[in-house]
């Protein structure tokens, strides 16, 4: 009864209830302007809320994390610019369906597909969180090795045409992330003895560059056409749309719980994951990917979505942050007196319980916020180009600028969308350079932490993957996805099957 008692603080509190919906409206627009993030829009709440009782400041802030999450998926949809990394996956089929005038309907498919993800990872936070913790836990610097090469392999579902084309992309984007100081030595690396590139260089500006400029020069040269007429027949999706995609959904729901409670992960790492799930086991979408597959909405904004529950499993049983706003989140909690970890489960099971009704109300009001004031929102794609053109340029400078505060970060962002326009211009993927961005730290840090660990010894690495079931099943995912993508298993799909070889 006590425990019952705690979950529904929120509801039966008017004024919890108001803070919880306000900051989840806040952070459905605040995701949807580019690099304004949710970590920065948390991490300047600390600073208003560090006087006010815990359950108020708690509940402000995952109304904001839970809104913030989904709205970065309105600009990837309505302008290809990912209002969050996270949102990256949604722009490849969302922006084709909004120039194909289904603005409203992609919106109102990535709302309620958020609301299923969103749920299924509270669900797993209430009810299993001490299990997948333990999961969690057991991944060693190899394994989140053997997980990034097997995110890099993502590149041929982001490439969308030719895959040698994919993977060059996807090494500028390693080469990318790999600039700056390095983390561990302090030795610089590629930095050509510029002092600005000691700092390495802003993954938000890459991305808003690459998307958002790029796309603004693109427009440049259809000024004179009229804009595409949005059809606003029906915003909420069927049913039989919900059904039809829900065991997929259920799918990559469950990539987001897993990925989400990866400490150092995030939705972002889920989202593209789930894109590349989504590609494999569907076989025969509608319209294909990359030109408006519904199936390429559904897997990353659920996926997106269930990494926000994943994210504080390992937060509420263990103290480890799953992401930036997790480890904000536990800061603002030490500031309150409270201790997050397996003492506070014992100690205080009151805080985990209110925290899961905050997560559950704030996934209602996300639903409620998202299906309204989506005929104003696709306004925007109808707007005249010449008027359209400034203000996605508009919103790219402040974006850039708002990351660090730096105007460095609006010329790399100017920078790499010229280089982005040419890119996309002569064919090369974009997709994959921000993997590769996403990826590189991860990749790189998790090589180096696992052959320090064995002392340097490459036969003890090895060793260690086949003496470790886990990374026994990383590594045989690793060889069997880079096999499927090869004209080899093409071939033999081929013979196999009698029919023409696709992707596995």
């Amino acid at each position: 009864m006590t425990t019952l008692m705690d979950f529904l603080t929120v509801f039966t509190q008017p004024q919890l209830l108001l803070l919880v919906g306000l900051g989840t409206f806040a952070g459905v627009y605040v995701g949807a302007i580019p690099g304004l993030s949710v970590t920065m829009a948390v991490s300047i709440l600390i600073s208003f809320t560090f006087s006010w009782d815990v359950y108020p400041a708690i509940s402000l802030m995952i109304g904001i994390y839970m809104g913030g999450v989904y709205g970065g998926s309105r600009t990837a949809i309505l302008l290809n610019i990912p209002g969050a990394p996270s949102a990256i996956a949604t722009a490849l089929d969302g922006y084709p369906m909004a120039k194909r005038g289904e603005a409203g309907t992609a919106i109102g498919v990535t709302t309620v597909m958020s609301f299923i993800g969103g749920f299924v990872g509270i669900g797993v936070l209430a009810l299993a969180a001490p299990l997948v913790s333990d999961f969690a836990l057991r991944f060693q610097p190899r394994d989140y090795m053997l997980l990034a090469v097997l995110g890099i392999l993502l590149v041929g579902s982001l490439s969308q045409g030719s895959l040698v084309k994919g993977i060059f992309a996807g090494a500028l984007g390693i080469a990318l992330g790999a600039v700056g100081r390095d983390p561990l030595t302090f030795a610089e690396r590629f930095t050509f003895e510029f002092q600005l590139l000691e700092g390495g260089i802003s993954f938000i500006a890459v991305m808003i560059g690459m998307f958002g400029v790029s796309e603004a020069l693109l427009q440049l040269h259809h000024v004179d056409k009229d804009a595409v007429r949005q059809k606003i027949t029906r915003i909420v999706p069927s049913l039989a749309t919900v059904k039809k995609h829900l065991p997929l959904s259920l799918q990559t729901s469950t990539i987001g719980v897993v990925i989400g409670a990866l400490p150092g992960t995030g939705g972002d790492i889920a989202a593209l994951m789930a894109y590349d799930h989504a590609k494999r086991v569907t076989k025969a979408p509608e319209r294909p990917f990359g030109d408006g597959a519904m199936e390429g909405l559904v897997a990353p904004e659920t996926a997106n979505n269930a990494a926000v529950g994943g994210a504080f499993i390992p937060m509420m049983t263990l103290g480890i942050p799953g992401d930036a706003v997790t480890a904000i989140m536990i800061g603002a909690l030490f500031i309150h007196g409270l201790n997050p970890g397996p003492m506070l489960m014992i100690d205080q099971p009151d805080m985990f319980w209110f925290i899961v009704g905050c997560l559950l109300t704030a996934n209602f009001f996300m639903l409620l916020f998202g299906l309204t004031g989506i005929r104003l929102f696709t306004k925007i794609v109808e707007m005249p180009r010449s008027v359209l053109v400034p203000l996605i340029m508009l919103l790219s400078i402040v974006g850039a600028y708002a990351v660090n505060n730096s105007i460095t970060d609006v010329y790399w962002m100017l920078g790499f969308g010229v280089f982005g326009y040419f890119m996309r211009h002569y064919g090369y993927p974009l997709g994959p350079v921000i993997l590769g961005v996403i990826l590189s730290r991860l990749l790189d840090d998790n090589w180096r932490r696992a052959i320090i660990s064995e002392q340097e010894d490459l036969g003890r690495f090895f060793g260690g993957i086949f003496s470790s079931p886990l990374s026994i099943v990383l590594l045989v995912s690793v060889i069997l996805i880079f096999v499927s993508q090869t004209p080899v298993w093409a071939a033999a799909k081929t013979r196999v099957f009698g029919k023409k070889g696709g992707r596995a």
